[in-house]
Formats: structure tokens, C-alpha cells, sequence
């Protein structure tokens, strides 16, 4: 289920089946216990819903609206809705092949988005130096923690990782990620509460090369996607950071917080056209019933979703798979 493994660098980013399987009980057990509260509300809709065993159009109807206060989204929902209805419609049907019908339409969705790349790797065309991955999105959307998650994963797989604290308004985050950079043994760059996070990433990028460190990971302050000002200084830093190496950063992905549901939406537009958006995470699954958001985000903006997380450890920040998000949202278990 694993869209890429955390390899070094000279393993193949593709994992063997062996390692796949070894994996898949654990990582989809927290997987589906993390979904619980999403899967709970769809579920619980469905049944209510569901009470004919005929998909008719009256049925059909009131799934969709099911999926849509689930957070699916009205155009995701009417395209589920289609698919379900397809070869099935005017039938019997039981609630086991719903649940299946259900996690392969919004899969499909999903699967789009699934990345398959290891975004950590340098390619052999890249320059010298290393990869460079900034993090932005509101504040509270967990772009401090999920960092450090990154990190610690990334160590344990052998790369080496520096952290620069671009959050500069916020003494808090500058703090918290100098306890991940302790905790992972990984060097942080910062600088004073309020100073120019532009000139501390080119910091970070100058020292990341010269020490050899293959991922350096860059936070930026909270931004309101209205708040045009902030937007610019996110343009501000990638300006730095090309004096050093003019394809950095290599990626920049948007961090959102699940809890506020179809606001995401609205978030992931704004910061995609002001700070070119290459990928999402999406944290806090765990702590709400709106989960389904993330099938809306996948079928309205194209871009990679490239983790997501389900509980407070480490261990609990995982590379999507849409087979397996799809099939935990619906309360299904491991295939």
C-alpha cells in the first residue's frame, strides 16, 4: 500500500512485495483506527440510508447527500453516485457490496493523486546539493510537527536531514522544531524570534550543502490565505534560496488540517496559485469526522498527496495509498 518506501538514497524507491506485506498490517492498522471517526459518520449514514436493499433512484439520492455531509463534496459525490449506479441500478444490493462499490469509486478518485515517486530522491540530472523541501499553510495546521515526523522518518532510513525554522514570528515553533532536531539528531537552523526567514533559509540551504545533507527541510510562518503581504514573503524566500541553487525549492507542499473540513478547499487554492503547490499533507484525520475532505481535495485540485497523517506519532504520518484510504474511509478492512 505504500506509495514509496523511506529507502537511502541508493536503494530502489519501488519496495519489493515481500516488504510491502511485511509492512501492510501495521501501517493499515493505524491507518483504519485513525479513520474511525470518518468511517464511523459514513457508515452510519449509509445504514440509515440504506433501508430497501434497492439502489433506486430515490436510494441513490440520499446516498449522495450522505457523501456530501460527509465531506465528499458535491462533485465528488455525484461522480461516486454515478459510478455506483452503473450496472447496478434497480438491483438488489447488499450492504458489503455498498461498502466495496463505495471504496472503489472514491479510489478511483483518489488514485490520481497518489504519488509514486520518492520525493526525497535527487535525481542524477539535479545539481549538487540538497533536496529541498518548504512547508507552508495556516496556522495550527501542524506544518512544525509533521516536519519533525518527516525527519524522524527520514533518519531512520539512513538519509541525513537538516531542519531550518522559518516560522520566525512564532518562538513556539522555532522551539518545537529544536526538540524534533534533538530528538531526530539533526541539525537546526535558526535565527531570532521575528527576523528575515528569507535570509535563514538561504542559511539553511548554504550550510545544508556544504555539511553533504540530503533533505533540508524548510517551515514557514502560518499564513491567512488572504493575508497577500505574508504571500509575498513565501516568494521572497524561493528568490533566496535560486542565489544558491535556482531549482530550489525542489518541492513545495501545502500542510492541511482535516478538521476544517471543506475550508480546505479554499486553503489549498489560495497557497497553489501564490506559492506554487506541489503536493498536500493532510494532518489531524484522527481527531475528526470529516476525512472525506481529502476525496474532495483530490478531485478538485491535481496535485500529489503525499502523506497523511492518522495519530500523534511518528509512526502515524504515512505516504497515502488510495486503495487503502479509500477502503479504511468506508470502514473496510485490509484486503
Amino acid at each position: 500500500m505504500m506509495a514509496f518506501n523511506w529507502g537511502k538514497k541508493s536503494e530502489p524507491t519501488t519496495p519489493s512485495p515481500q516488504g510491502a506485506d511485511e509492512e501492510r498490517p501495521n501501517v493499515f492498522g493505524r491507518l483504519f483506527s485513525g479513520l474511525a471517526k470518518s468511517s464511523s459518520k459514513l457508515a452510519d449514514g449509509v445504514a440509515a440510508v440504506f433501508v430497501k436493499k434497492k439502489l433506486d433512484s430515490e436510494t441513490l439520492d440520499e446516498l449522495e447527500d450522505t457523501l456530501v455531509l460527509a465531506d465528499v463534496g458535491p462533485p465528488a459525490a455525484a461522480r461516486i453516485r454515478a459510478g455506483i449506479a452503473q450496472g447496478r441500478f434497480d438491483k438488489e444490493i447488499g450492504d458489503d457490496e455498498l461498502k466495496r462499490a463505495l471504496a472503489d469509486e472514491i479510489a478511483a478518485i483518489l488514485k490520481p493523486r497518489e504519488a509514486r515517486d520518492d520525493p526525497f530522491c535527487v535525481s542524477p540530472e539535479s545539481k549538487p546539493g540538497p533536496r529541498v523541501i518548504s512547508f507552508v499553510g495556516v496556522n495550527g495546521s501542524g506544518k512544525t510537527t509533521t516536519i519533525g515526523k518527516l525527519a524522524s522518518h527520514l533518519k531512520k532510513s539512513g538519509r541525513t536531514v537538516m531542519m531550518a525554522a522559518g516560522d520566525t514570528f512564532r518562538a513556539a515553533a522555532i522551539e518545537q522544531l529544536k526538540v524534533w532536531g534533538e530528538r531526530t539528531n539533526s541539525p537546526v537552523i535558526s535565527g531570532v524570534t521575528g527576523g528575515d526567514a528569507a535570509g535563514l533559509a538561504f542559511e539553511a540551504l548554504e550550510r545544508a550543502r556544504s555539511t553533504g545533507t540530503d533533505v533540508l527541510l524548510i517551515d514557514t510562518a502560518g499564513r491567512l490565505q488572504n493575508k497577500t503581504e505574508l504571500m509575498s514573503e513565501l516568494a521572497k524566500i524561493v528568490r533566496a534560496l535560486g542565489k544558491i541553487d535556482d531549482e530550489a525549492p525542489h518541492e513545495v507542499w501545502i500542510v492541511l488540517d482535516a478538521t476544517v473540513g471543506q475550508n480546505a478547499l479554499s486553503q489549498a487554492e489560495a497557497f497553489r496559485s501564490a506559492a506554487g503547490i506541489t503536493g498536500l499533507i493532510m494532518t489531524k484525520l484522527d481527531g475528526t469526522a470529516k476525512g472525506g475532505v481529502l476525496v474532495a481535495l483530490a478531485d478538485k485540485h491535481a496535485l500529489p498527496i503525499r502523506f497523511i497523517g492518522v495519530g500523534e506519532s511518528a509512526e502515524d504520518l504515512q505516504p497515502f495509498s488510495a486503495e487503502a484510504f479509500a477502503r479504511a474511509l468506508v470502514g473496510l478492512q485490509a484486503a
